[in-house]
């Protein structure tokens, strides 16, 4: 049995990061500046797209986002229930209806068919997301949003660094909110970014970062805020503090070697996993040509494993090494199931079958080889199916 702990996630922080971050605590301006605009023009040097904006949270880029759209009661915005329960709570605080529809059961990703059956006169969003760092159908779902006018906002917190078939790299086309949470592929300790080739809409989102004054905190020659800074729509408070943004630039620099690392561990785990009964491992999806391996998901079938999820992740956790569940579904959360009147699904099934079934192993840069054996060993030790025997 391992002697150390090896938790799901882990951030890669390396000297570099830590000088970035040091330089910015010896600078004098700690708050939303010159690093916070140098984090935003690498995402559009990247992407080639028009405009990023950095936030907080990718939650608080969300909330931006939705009310940039003057999304509101009476809407309604088509997303899978199988995602984060951030997005589903703006949508609600906002007044506006979620709609949820299904997931392929291997892909976990809401396809264009679903998508579209799900639309009404009342949709004024629809939010796909590019799950465990593969690539939704984008290139679809934009073509039947537009015949209808209605907007896409792109929920990409899994997938920086993620390329589609058609060779673009997600967040190049339309708008999309990546995530930098520290357990993402790469981290600002906390943040957010936007991007999207709209610039009036993301005008509106960078000033209603900043409590809708016309200008930033940081203005180019000068520490400080113009006095003609005018509110010019009432807005919030999420701006990413430099201190954040010199990590996630400084970490942004290595997405590439990240993500390959990522991707040499995930197909170790198929390797090792294959075969294992009731152990099942997420199918590629058809638009990834490069995927970012935010996640390395299972699911654990107790039919047919021997064993439920719960028994599972607690047989891993006394052999030292610890899972994630990402996510349980949105609509079977507490409050929702209180109020089924204020969110609507259609035909969930494989949804639900993959919210009692769905768990993420240990998957970041730092990680050995030896330490995907040694996961898939315990597992093969634990299954019933396979031979094994749970702690």
């Amino acid at each position: 049995m391992r002697q150390e702990f090896l938790p799901f996630a882990r951030p890669s922080i390396s000297e570099e990061d830590v000088a970035a971050v040091s330089e910015v605590l010896r600078s004098g301006w700690i708050t939303t500046g010159a690093r916070c605009a140098g984090l935003e023009a690498a995402f559009v040097d990247r992407l080639g797209t028009t405009t990023a904006v950095a936030t907080s949270s990718a939650t608080g880029a969300m909330h931006l986002a939705l009310l940039a759209l003057d999304i509101g009661p009476g809407d309604e915005v088509v997303t899978p229930s199988m995602t984060w329960i951030s997005t589903i709570n703006m949508i609600v605080r906002l007044g506006a209806t979620p709609v949820f529809v299904d997931v392929d059961r291997d892909t976990l990703m809401a396809g264009p068919a679903e998508i579209e059956a799900a639309v009404t006169g009342r949709t004024r969003a629809i939010i796909p997301v590019d799950y465990a760092g593969a690539a939704a159908e984008l290139p679809a779902i934009r073509a039947l949003a537009a015949k209808r006018g209605i907007a896409v906002i792109e929920d990409a917190a899994h997938a920086v660094g993620t390329r589609r078939r058609c060779g673009e790299e997600v967040g190049s086309t339309g708008t999309a909110i990546f995530s930098l949470h520290p357990i993402k592929n790469i981290t600002s300790g906390e943040g957010g970014v936007l991007v999207t080739d709209d610039a009036e809409f993301g005008d509106r989102v960078r000033r209603l970062r900043f409590h809708g004054l016309g200008v930033d905190a940081w203005e180019r020659g000068q520490q400080g805020r113009s006095p003609q800074a005018e509110v010019l729509e009432p807005g919030f408070k999420y701006n990413l503090p430099d201190m954040n943004a010199a990590l996630g630039h400084s970490q942004f620099n290595r997405l590439d070697d990240f993500i390959d690392r990522r991707r040499d561990l995930a197909f170790r785990y198929r390797d090792r996993l294959a075969g294992t009964p009731g152990v099942l491992p997420l199918a590629d999806a058809a638009e990834t040509d490069r995927h970012a391996w935010h996640l390395f998901i299972v699911r654990v079938d107790p039919e047919t494993a021997g064993i439920d999820r719960g028994g599972f992740m607690e047989a891993l956790k006394a052999r030292n090494i610890g899972t994630g569940i990402h996510f349980r579904a949105a609509h079977g959360q507490r409050w929702f199931v209180d109020h089924p009147d204020r969110w609507r699904g259609v035909d969930l099934a494989d949804t639900e079958w993959n919210s009692e079934r769905i768990c993420s192993l240990p998957l970041f840069p730092a990680m050995r080889d030896e330490d995907v054996d040694e996961v898939a060993r315990a597992i093969r030790e634990i299954v019933p199916a396979a031979g094994g025997v749970p702690a």
